[in-house]
């Protein structure tokens, strides 16, 4: 896996104060996106164990609410295996704080992945510039949903977070 940043005391990419990694490697290529340099799945930097302790160092901090998985797209070939493990270790070690992920996929196609236990909260959903809504919280057009994934889980169907 490669990514292109850790962003530390984030407040925009899910609730609280967070940590984001943001990945390489998104095959939506969605017009209009606001981070296209995340496209290429060869672009950034190789994801080492020296970025996996950044990220725990900064999770271990009380005031940190949890993680996001941004990019690019998580959920990318090139990177859901190495994502699953980090949110599967992340989950064990941290059972308290709150992971979201951002991806292009939709809930439908993706609800039987591995990772997806895992997951608080998932954006899903392609941006469209045409659906383009900047009122919306946590995501940038009508057409993607912000999903409270555990509710999800136990009721067989999309719940929206609340709120």
């Amino acid at each position: 896996m490669r990514y292109h940043n850790i962003t530390k005391d984030d407040m925009l990419n899910g609730s609280g104060l967070r940590v984001v990694l943001w990945v390489a490697g998104c095959s939506h290529c969605c017009p209009a996106c606001h981070n296209p340099v995340t496209w290429d799945p060869y672009g950034g930097l190789p994801f080492t164990e020296a970025e996996r302790q950044e990220i725990f160092s900064e999770l271990d901090k009380d005031y940190i609410s949890g993680i996001t998985f941004s990019g690019g797209d998580p959920l990318h070939v090139y990177n859901i295996s190495q994502v699953t493990a980090l949110a599967r270790e992340i989950r064990r070690k941290y059972p308290h704080k709150t992971i979201w992920l951002y991806t292009g996929y939709l809930w439908e196609e993706i609800q039987d992945q591995e990772i997806i236990p895992y997951l608080d909260v998932l954006a899903d959903g392609e941006f469209q510039a045409d659906k383009k809504e900047p009122h919306l919280k946590w995501v940038g057009s009508s057409n993607q949903r912000v999903i409270d994934v555990q509710k999800s889980i136990r009721q067989g169907k999309v719940i929206l977070l609340d709120g």
